[in-house]
């Protein structure tokens, strides 16, 4: 069986990994916030909430692209979880790769 089931880290392998991924691939400890985000990775109706939000979700024209839906809810719902402000969660983002590979987004798309 493997290490990470969920998908999330799946969808991370697809992306070429950054140096910071690899380090992170390599540690040998699950930590309670990595056991809880799987957990909740399996347990939320992510195809129902998006099928909710989707019709009022801006489809980006013009100007700069909008984030996926999946991963601005992935980070909505971490920011309640874990109590995070928006530049809270931001840094988060930035400095804790669990946190990314669950919204999946990869440094270069938080800037």
């Amino acid at each position: 069986m493997a290490k990470y089931p969920n998908t999330f880290h799946r969808a991370s392998l697809m992306k070429q990994m950054t140096f910071a991924d690899a380090e992170y691939a390599g540690k040998r400890k699950q930590t309670r916030r990595e056991r809880f985000l799987i957990e909740m990775d399996q347990v939320v109706p992510w195809k129902g909430l998006i099928a909710l939000i989707e019709p009022h979700y801006p489809k980006g024209e013009g100007g700069r692209p909008a984030y996926p839906l999946m991963a601005m809810l992935r980070i909505h719902l971490m920011q309640n979880w874990f109590g995070y402000s928006d530049p809270a969660m931001e840094e988060a983002l930035y400095e804790t790769t669990i946190l990314r590979q669950f919204a999946g987004l990869s440094l270069d798309r938080i800037a």
